[in-house]
């Protein structure tokens, strides 16, 4: 049967065709009304008759699938996936899009994908149904399968098609992980055939393949295929097959179904034909797309860090201003990070210090970095002094001259800070703003040493910050809208998420993830066991116990943050509640100097080779109990008191947004991630049932439990938190 394939797809909204003389069928997609490439409904449509007027067009003897973007096809539409509410919506959508991708690759006929750039997920899906896959070579285009990361498995064919070419076991490292690719790398594993120069080379190679290549088959497709590496029924599988669900579960601790469906999918779809373990494969897709935790993960970590990209919290009317010169005060930790992520970003940095020795350290912390870079060959000697020379060391205010953002990263001493603005400000242009990265003193207090309040801010980035990807804008009494947009720009202009928040006393993210580790603190001196504490910390889906977090953050950083707390609060005639935690706090940092990690004996003894064992005489100085709380309990208190918290913070107006506050919790300081944030955590548990629970908590372990007041009025309404 002959159709004019060229004709039909020319008529369709995402894709056009030309057909050389040759015969060669060279489809491009390019959904004019986006930005990217992305597979939904729409695309599953068109695609199918795409599909279908190749296969019938006997003109037609092969097809290049290729892209009008300048990536590939970037995966599926996740907002759409938002919006599915039973399985047989889930099902429908994989399955239609399969029918299609079986269509051309067992029709017999030749096709290639051209890889032009980035193809993750339903795009490398696409890639992967093709008898042929080229790439161009930029290290700029990644390859890969990372719908694990909400929630989510391959669902357009991508479970079975990687076990088929690289093996069950490289597929669950590779799937599980959500691995993003270079195009080496992916050669080298045998998910994409050639590399490419560009675009014409890209072009010209799919075209001779396809006619030197007139017939093309899967190799799955072909009599005899066995999954290399053998399938579910070899001995040898199946006595492998026993490590990864234990790793699974030792890093999930169950919160993510989807990486239970997909190791199912892999290693039962591996014993079944193709077309039966694509089938499979969409019921699996189904059950993670209807599971509590992608729905939390779509909802914060794409639906609301969108948001936050596209500049919901930026005031609005003013121009997009690009940083070009940073004065960094401060060579310590925090000060080197904020330094190398600003050279990295093409900004000139002025990194400043009490001493040349100290400044010069500072900078060799980018060194390092990029050292590291170029041994595992992601840099080069080139690009590493061009980086470096864009930091300038000095002892030096004057050299601060020029700069259009200055941010103070000293010690967390008000009167260090304020000798350190007043002599920023004497040399830096009237236009500048001025920052402190301070994570804990209120903003105003800090700016009224300031000769410029309004154009004072605070900048609280998290260590290390080369590889944390948050920073916590604070909106001071005085700040104008004006710097809070520049401040907003510079932090994209690296590379990191802002969020924004007002002035309080410790914010939003040090505020909140206090209560983590006081909750933990406070229940081991109730003589609740360290080990169930940190068991629990675990399995709540946190990346770090409270105990262990508390001696990585120090001992006596919480004492001298409690201590100056407690001076400033006194200042305003004001106490300081006490928390439950204070005592255990007070006698093990103070009384017993076992001041964490750094100092190798905290809650934790601390071993050279970096071994580390809870210290066996807690229990001497803080007896466990005989009797137990059930590890639900001890769960639900690490959860809830954070949850509750971020509801004040939110009542009080100290977070603007829901999506700042949700995000804020994830990349601040890793609350749950399958919970979806700290206020998406109360929407999935149910508002009403999350103040019955609370209630509870606060009846048998203190008032800090008492839901906030916004949560009886949400509960009674209906109401969730949704910006």
């Amino acid at each position: 049967m002959t159709t004019d394939s060229k004709n039909n797809i020319n008529a369709l909204s995402m894709f056009s065709a030309e057909l050389d003389e040759h015969g060669t069928l060279v489809v491009t997609i390019d959904q004019k009304d986006r930005k990217m490439n992305v597979i939904g409904d729409k695309f599953n449509e068109e695609f199918a008759q795409v599909a279908a007027s190749f296969v019938q067009d006997d003109n037609a003897k092969g097809m290049v699938l290729a892209s009008g973007k300048s990536t590939f096809i970037v995966g599926g539409d996740i907002d759409q996936l938002a919006t599915i509410t039973t399985s047989e919506q889930a099902f429908d959508l994989v399955e239609t899009l399969k029918h299609s991708l079986r269509q051309i690759e067992t029709c017999g006929k030749p096709v290639v994908a051209a890889i032009n750039g980035t193809a993750l997920g339903g795009g490398l899906e696409v890639a992967l149904a093709c008898h042929h896959r080229i790439c161009i070579d930029s290290p700029r285009t990644k390859l890969g399968l990372p719908e694990v990361k909400i929630g989510l498995l391959p669902g357009g064919g991508g479970t079975q098609r990687m076990l088929r070419l690289v093996g069950m076991l490289k597929a669950i490292e590779l799937i599980t992980q959500g691995s993003e690719l270079s195009p080496t790398k992916a050669l080298d594993l045998g998910i994409i055939d050639a590399l490419a120069k560009d675009e014409t080379d890209l072009l010209a190679q799919a075209k001779q393949w396809i006619q030197e290549h007139p017939t093309a088959t899967q190799p799955w497709d072909k009599k005899g295929f066995k999954v290399p590496g053998g399938d579910g029924t070899s001995y040898k599988i199946s006595q492998s097959m026993s490590v990864p669900p234990a790793m699974a579960y030792q890093k999930t601790h169950g919160n993510y179904p989807a990486t239970t469906h997909i190791l199912s999918a892999i290693f039962e779809g591996s014993v079944l034909n193709m077309d039966t373990a694509l089938e499979l494969e969409s019921r699996f897709f189904a059950a993670c797309a209807l599971s509590p935790a992608a729905k939390n993960l779509i909802t914060s970590m794409w639906t609301q860090l969108n948001q936050i990209k596209k500049g919901q919290s930026r005031p609005e009317g003013f121009a997009a201003h690009k940083t070009s010169k940073v004065g960094v005060l401060g060579a310590g930790m925090m000060g080197a990070g904020i330094a190398y992520v600003s050279a990295k970003a093409g900004m000139e940095v002025v990194l400043l210090d009490t001493s040349l020795e100290n400044a010069e350290k500072g900078k060799q912390y980018s060194q390092k970095i990029l050292d590291k870079a170029i041994s595992r060959k992601r840099s080069t000697e080139e690009k590493k002094q061009a980086l470096l020379d864009k930091i300038k060391v000095t002892v030096d205010y004057a050299d601060l001259e020029g700069c259009d953002l200055v941010i103070e990263a000293v010690f967390e001493d008000r009167e260090i800070k304020a000798k350190c603005t007043q002599q920023a400000e004497a040399v830096i242009p009237e236009s500048a703003i001025y920052a402190s990265n301070t994570s804990t003193l209120p903003i105003t207090g800090l700016a009224a040493n300031s000769q410029r309040p309004q154009q004072f801010i605070g900048l609280h980035f998290f260590s290390p910050v080369d590889k944390m990807p948050l920073v916590e804008i604070i909106v001071g009494e005085e700040t104008d809208d004006a710097t809070l947009a520049q401040a907003f720009d510079y932090v994209l202009q690296i590379g990191k998420t802002p969020i924004v928040v007002n002035d309080a006393r410790g914010f939003y993210t040090s505020r909140v993830f206090g209560t983590y580790i006081n909750e933990g603190l406070a229940m081991v001196g109730e003589g609740i066991n360290p080990r169930s504490i940190e068991v629990a910390g675990v399995k709540a889906g946190m990346p770090m116990s409270p105990l262990a977090l508390q001696d990585e953050v120090s001992l006596g950083l919480a004492m001298h943050v409690k201590d100056q707390t407690r001076k400033d609060l006194h200042a305003e005639g004001k106490p300081l509640d006490e928390h439950p935690a204070d005592a255990v706090l007070y006698k093990l940092g103070g009384d017993l100097e076992r001041l964490g990690r750094k100092a190798g004996k905290g809650f934790y003894d601390y071993g050279e080779d970096k071994s580390k064992k809870l210290w066996s005489g807690l229990s001497e100085h803080f007896p466990v109990q005989p009797e137990q709380p059930p590890m639900q309990d001890i769960i639900d208190r690490l959860l809830y008191v954070q949850a509750n918290e971020a509801a004040k913070c939110y009542e009080e107006k100290v977070v603007r947004s829901v999506a700042d506050t949700n995000i804020g919790s994830i990349f601040g300081w890793g609350f749950a991630p399958h919970l979806g944030g700290t206020l998406q955590f109360i929407n999935s548990v149910g508002v009403d049932k999350f103040v019955q629970r609370s209630q509870e908590l606060a009846e048998k372990y203190g008032k800090r439990f008492a839901p906030a007041d916004l949560l009886f009025d949400m509960a009674s309404s209906g109401k969730e938190f949704r910006d």
